[in-house]
């Protein structure tokens, strides 16, 4: 059998189905198949005495003659101390897979033994979104690697891939016979990699491996959206919800409209909003779930307005129930949709736009952050929230004074 010291020449020589072996590192070779490929190779025996065959790697991805041979005396440096290399690889192969992760991880999620900062249980619907972020984007492009094997490099790539536009497309929802528009994104990329930093967390802590691969890397900006509403598409909004009552649309989802308009509250929390938790005598509202956990929240005359409404239109426990049977209100989205075409309001506008739109009021009345914050459950406000059981008169008249100024500008004509 020939020896001698491999290098690249050697390598571009060799014949199909060749062999070479190295005469400074015994059992290391090089072989080229039937076509072009050349790999690496190590034989040695065990400890037991049992002969194995393992394949360092492919010359030129990325190995080279140098560091395969370095890596060819790392494992006979392991085979010498009774472990077998071969036995591990093949374990390896076993592994997990990120994508077989990611069910553990939801796993978990779903049965509340997964925590959040907060030490509570992850909602349903944060845990609803991370599905789509794995499923849109994760496993079509991480998921077939295995757990122990991601990289930062793998990780910034797949972000970069996201923000591109790489995994865009249809793909099946949850619902039935349901199609999801997926855009990709610099905003879906930053918000994929945060999750997927926190997935590979849970992995360390289960001792999948030993290292967060998404540590250290730089996302995009936040990108979050400052939109508020111009005087002139207030005016538009109220033209909108005007005509849609006259159109006959399902009077809850144009209350909720209103509701969300005077409030500056989150979509989730006005359309979650229960009977059980609203006090009108005292003019407030006990938020026990929402973004930041318990909030009490003041309610403006005008919001209380359109509760008393609500209550006349609801039989359900919900204020804004939904048109079908019995529940929280589905499809909010297509009825906005809806209102804001009544007026060809700008596509930019949604109902989250009513709550920056809605602390820009206050501020231009001039009222503190703090203020708006503690009117709208901003999430600084959500410490302190634990200890209040009432709103005061301060809280009351900020309230008061935004859903006034929310409303006349709603109401102005043309």
């Amino acid at each position: 059998m020939d020896t001698k010291r491999i290098g690249l020449r050697d390598i571009m020589k060799l014949n199909p189905e060749e062999t070479l072996w190295d005469s400074a590192v015994a059992g290391f070779g090089v072989r080229r198949q039937k076509g072009t490929a050349v790999s690496y190779i190590l034989k040695f025996r065990t400890k037991q005495g049992r002969q194995r065959w393992l394949t360092i790697g492919r010359h030129g991805s990325p190995w080279t003659p140098e560091q395969a041979r370095e890596e060819a005396k790392r494992i006979l440096g392991e085979v010498v101390i009774g472990e077998d290399p071969s036995v591990a690889k093949s374990e390896q192969r076993k592994a997990m897979t990120v994508s077989e992760l990611c069910d553990q991880y939801f796993s978990d999620a779903e049965t509340g033994r997964l925590l959040t900062r907060r030490k509570i249980a992850k909602r349903p619907s944060t845990i609803e979104s991370d599905r789509g972020r794995i499923e849109r984007h994760i496993k079509p492009l991480l998921g077939s690697l295995k757990v122990i094997a991601v990289t930062r490099a793998d990780v910034e790539k797949f972000m970069h891939d996201v923000a591109e536009g790489k995994t865009s497309g249809r793909r099946k929802s949850t619902k039935k016979r349901g199609l999801s528009l997926v855009r990709g994104g610099k905003g879906a990329a930053s918000r994929t990699t945060g999750l997927l930093g926190a997935i590979f967390s849970y992995a360390i802590k289960k001792n999948l491996r030993q290292d967060n691969p998404v540590h250290g890397i730089i996302r995009f900006a936040d990108g979050r959206k400052l939109r508020r509403l111009s005087n002139d598409e207030y005016r538009l909004l109220g033209q909108a919800l005007e005509r849609a009552e006259n159109d006959g649309m399902w009077p809850p989802a144009i209350a909720v409209t209103r509701f969300l308009a005077v409030t500056g509250w989150r979509s989730g929390e006005g359309l979650g909003l229960k009977w059980k938790d609203i006090d009108l005598e005292r003019r407030t509202a006990s938020l026990p779930d929402s973004k930041t956990g318990l909030s009490m929240r003041p309610l403006s005359l005008a919001a209380c307005e359109i509760l008393k409404t609500a209550k006349v239109m609801s039989i359900d426990d919900f204020v804004f129930p939904s048109k079908r049977g019995t529940g929280k209100m589905n499809g909010f989205g297509s009825y906005w949709e809806k209102i804001a075409a009544k007026t060809q309001i700008p596509p930019d506008v949604t109902p989250h736009t009513f709550r920056h739109s809605f602390s820009s009021l206050g501020d231009d009345l001039g009222y503190s952050e703090i203020t708006i914050g503690a009117i709208i459950g901003h999430k600084s406000n959500s410490i302190t929230s634990r200890y209040i059981h009432k709103t005061d008169a301060v809280l009351l008249s900020a309230a008061d004074a935004i859903a006034e100024e929310t409303a006349r500008l709603m109401a102005a004509q043309d």
